[in-house]
């Protein structure tokens, strides 16, 4: 059984979420920490649970997603692995972040890319890739399927969906991606999104204004 932690971190409040199953091994998906107190707030969890991180994961590539990329690297020698897709999203972070007002350590690039369908696998768990294009270009979503769970990045929120007005995104795509990739998911399937709330693929199905 896989047992889900969530961090909220960043000036953007996203979600970081370790995986973790009966072995000590866990996943690191989107770490998104930004000063020396949210990655002690890391270390502090994988340390007092005695874990062993063995995979650091990108649903996408936006830099809210990725600013612990580096932290991870350095900590653990995991180099992040996402869609081949999303690379040029990872690149282009230095040349606008600054603009921002916001610090970036650069983020090591994959030597595993991940494709559109598949599974990656840690400990005794497996999670399956769903391809979710349309908030950026290579989304991907990871489904446990044993444990009924998304971790759904920023494609489906609670009563509401990803933005597509960011380079690289497509509504029409994102619509798509939802209904035809994600709704094929149990409706009591836990979403874990990468911000806000966790919801349900049923209650989404029923109540998102976008999606009706």
């Amino acid at each position: 059984m896989i047992s889900i932690q969530r961090f909220t971190f960043n000036p953007v409040r996203e979600n970081t979420y370790i995986l973790f199953d009966e072995t000590g091994e866990c996943v690191i998906i989107d770490p998104g920490m930004y000063d020396g107190e949210e990655q002690n707030i890391l270390v502090r969890f994988i340390k007092e649970k005695e874990l062993k991180p063995v995979l650091l994961l990108n649903t996408h590539c936006h830099y809210d997603h990725v600013f612990g990329n580096k932290f991870v690297y350095d900590n653990w020698g995991l180099k992040p692995q996402f869609h081949r897709g999303e690379l040029f999203v990872l690149q282009a972070i230095p040349g606008y972040l600054p603009q921002m007002g916001l610090r970036y350590e650069l983020s090591p690039e994959p030597e595993v890319f991940l494709e559109e369908t598949g599974t990656v696998t840690f400990g005794n768990s497996t999670l399956e890739l769903i391809f979710a294009p349309g908030h950026s270009p290579a989304h991907l979503c990871f489904y446990a399927a044993e444990d009924n769970f998304l971790i759904g990045g920023d494609v489906l929120f609670y009563n509401s969906i990803g933005r597509t007005d960011l380079p690289g995104g497509n509504h029409a795509q994102l619509i798509s991606s939802i209904k035809n990739n994600l709704f094929k998911l149990p409706d009591n399937c836990e979403v874990y999104p990468g911000h806000g709330q966790p919801t349900t693929i049923g209650y989404e199905k029923l109540t998102n204004p976008f999606l009706q």
